[in-house]
């Protein structure tokens, strides 16, 4: 059985209602959840970008039981690796063990804050391995000096570290992103529901390890509302991570998606209320192997309906993958 999970998704609410809104899901019975982490919203549309880890220690406090996940933090630009170590280390102790750290390469339009440059898609992923090499070393305790193609460390240590250390996941989106995870992930992150990815994480290391995959959707009793507020808010996602990695801004999105119509959303966003619609959408997922899926409703309004009817209809059907 495929377990379900809720996204916290930072570029479309502000940061009191994702906490809300996690506490709705850890209520409906979502079995896990995860946060985007961004300094930009897609789109302009979205208007959100709080701070993910200050949302996960609220969260951490607000619920009891819901497991959390960065859904991905990028450790090479706007927070260096040992920054991040410290931060999984901490929120894995706040939330009672239920912590788990999500890592990817990044994206231009969250990472170009800092005025680094975006180097090229293998120069981004050589220095993923590089930091999380240094979490890991982090993680085992003691002081940690490091001298790397990429990254500095003068004698860090993690001093409050918990006995159970947070599982490391890895996003993937082509081969040597999922040779990466299948060397140092203990479980692997995508957004496609492509079993080719999970066979190249699994040669590589990855048997046997999670597999957590994502999937946006648009519950809403009026359907045509449903289309158009995906359409809105979510069409950037139609152009593919190859392009989303690189552009860097809200408005570069905007143009990308300009010939993109509600019609072109509809048939890869389930959207309205049908319940069998939902299911199919995510049976793709259960097929190629994925054992986990964290679904975005879209639209940061629209939440409290969404978490409802999941908890009473959706959820329900989901169990039967």
């Amino acid at each position: 059985m495929v377990s379900i999970g809720y996204t916290m998704m930072t570029e479309q609410a502000g940061p009191r209602e994702l906490v809300s809104h996690v506490v709705g899901a850890e209520r409906a019975g979502f079995d896990f959840s995860v946060v985007s982490d961004h300094s930009f919203p897609w789109l302009d549309s979205q208007g959100h970008a709080p701070y993910a880890w200050s949302v996960l220690g609220a969260a951490a406090q607000a619920t009891s039981r819901i497991p959390l996940m960065t859904y991905v933090t990028c450790p090479t630009f706007r927070y260096h690796p040992a920054v991040v170590a410290q931060k999984a280390a901490t929120m894995q102790l706040l939330s009672g063990g239920r912590f788990r750290l999500g890592l990817g390469s990044g994206e231009n339009l969250n990472e170009h804050i800092v005025g680094a440059g975006w180097p090229a898609a293998h120069v981004r992923l050589e220095m993923l391995e590089e930091a999380v090499g240094i979490i890991r070393r982090l993680f085992a305790g003691g002081y940690v000096s490091h001298h790397g193609a990429h990254f500095d460390i003068e004698n860090a240590r993690l001093w409050d570290l918990p006995d159970e250390l947070p599982a490391l996941g890895i996003a993937v989106s082509g081969p040597r992103s999922c040779e990466v995870a299948g060397r140092h992930a203990d479980l692997v992150i995508a957004t496609e529901p492509e079993a080719e990815l999970l066979r190249t994480f699994d040669a590589h290391g990855g048997t046997g390890k999670p597999r957590v995959g994502q999937l946006p959707v648009c519950y809403d009793p009026d359907r045509g509302a449903a289309v158009a507020r995906a359409h809105d808010q979510f069409r950037w996602a139609l152009g593919g991570w190859r392009v989303n990695a690189e552009l860097p801004g809200p408005a570069g999105f905007d143009q990308a998606a300009r010939y993109t119509r509600p019609e072109d959303v509809a048939a890869a966003v389930p959207c309205g209320d049908d319940v069998d619609a939902f299911v199919d959408a995510v049976r793709p997922y259960a097929e190629a192997g994925f054992t986990e899926v964290a679904l975005i409703q879209i639209g940061g309004d629209h939440q409290e309906p969404f978490l409802d009817w999941a908890g009473s209809e959706l959820l329900p059907a989901l169990r039967t993958l």
